[in-house]
């Protein structure tokens, strides 16, 4: 694979979630990654690995741990590899015999990226959880709620992936940079509670200057200012609209055929629910689509909400190929965009345990 990762050699000891997710984005990046899976228990779960796109850029390797020949093997990737990612819980490594100490005996220059929810200490260290769970004892799964009813589950894109992921890319990444001064490599740890709060900061700013309320609905990005929310159509669709500088704002009113001089003003708190039922009022007479025709090209930030089934028409969408076809496959194009060493189309995911033979019999690494 091209890309600014070409060369980087990534070792991916099998899980789910963010650890996949983050060895995907590596791969996307030209990285080489091997993954390493035990034996598949059935043969619908070896086919539905082949259907994982989550599983693209990286060839497969199915290795038993506990097997003593097995773990030796892996254990001989490990002095070749820059990279390797684990997503048990804590200690499983250690007790399989690949945890760090057994690891950088074999490669002291090896970066290995520990993905957990809770971390690798605490008292729930070693409890089950989920990105739900994540989200829920750090504030954040409180504040996305509309009053009067219960938080609302963000998908799993908070923790997994914006707290999981995306955090542990950037610690690898940012130990790979420290190794070119020291030569040696070091552990990270990547836990989704840190990540999700992390992602928060800006909230705990606000609050720190007593400038976030914990009413739902009392906040400007929290659904509680009425220009910057979700309002439904006439055809029973949805428009976004944040215009939060006054001068976008001016123009979603002038878009939606309001005066402003005869509405509140934006930032009076006390003339939001006039404010709101003036945007929805007018909102509702067209459909969503009609709506995107108004305010294109104009910049009131108002944007049709589209189903997933949608997005790969819009034309921002269409025009940066923000979404690609692999194998018949609509997906998420890697990225970010690099001028001298771009990237290129994904792999499809390999058959499960297909470069088993190449990669641990013949060291085609």
């Amino acid at each position: 694979m091209p890309g600014p990762l070409d060369g980087l050699r990534v070792l991916e000891l099998g899980g789910i979630g963010p650890g996949p997710h983050a060895a995907m984005i590596l791969g996307d990046l030209g990285a080489d990654v091997v993954r390493i899976d035990p034996p598949a228990p059935s043969a619908e779960v070896a086919e539905a690995a082949r259907r994982n796109q989550l599983l693209r850029n990286r060839r497969s390797v199915v290795a038993d741990l506990k097997n003593p020949a097995d773990r030796e093997r892996v254990l001989a990737l490990v002095e070749r590899a820059d990279v390797l990612l684990e997503g048990f819980r804590p200690g499983v490594a250690e007790r399989l015999g690949v945890g760090p100490q057994e690891c950088h005996a074999r490669n002291p220059r090896l970066v290995y990226g520990r993905m957990t929810g809770w971390g690798q200490d605490g008292p729930l260290a070693a409890r089950a959880g989920h990105d739900i769970n994540y989200l829920s004892v750090t504030g954040a799964l409180s504040a996305i709620r509309r009053s009067g009813q219960p938080p609302t589950v963000p998908l799993n894109l908070v923790g997994d992936y914006g707290g999981g992921s995306m955090l542990l890319v950037i610690g690898v990444l940012a130990a790979l940079w420290e190794r070119e001064r020291s030569g040696q490599g070091q552990v990270v740890d990547a836990a989704m509670l840190d990540g999700v709060t992390l992602l928060t900061q800006a909230i705990w700013n606000l609050r720190g200057r007593g400038a976030w309320h914990e009413e739902p609905e009392s906040n400007v990005i929290d659904g509680g200012a009425p220009f910057y929310g979700v309002y439904e159509c006439a055809d029973g669709k949805y428009v976004a609209v944040g215009p939060l500088e006054r001068e976008f704002f001016v123009e979603l009113l002038t878009g939606l055929g309001l005066d402003p001089q005869t509405l509140p003003d934006q930032y009076d708190r006390s003339g939001w629910p006039r404010l709101r039922e003036a945007i929805a009022a007018a909102i509702a007479t067209r459909t969503r689509d009609e709506w995107a025709a108004v305010f294109d090209g104009r910049d009131a930030c108002l944007t049709p909400v589209l189903e997933f089934s949608e997005a790969a028409a819009h034309p921002q969408i269409r025009a940066r190929g923000t979404l690609v076809e692999v194998d018949g496959v609509l997906q998420a194009a890697p990225a970010p965009r690099f001028s001298r060493t771009p990237t290129a189309l994904p792999r499809p995911p390999r058959r499960f345990g297909e470069d088993r033979e190449s990669v641990l019999e013949r060291g085609e690494w």
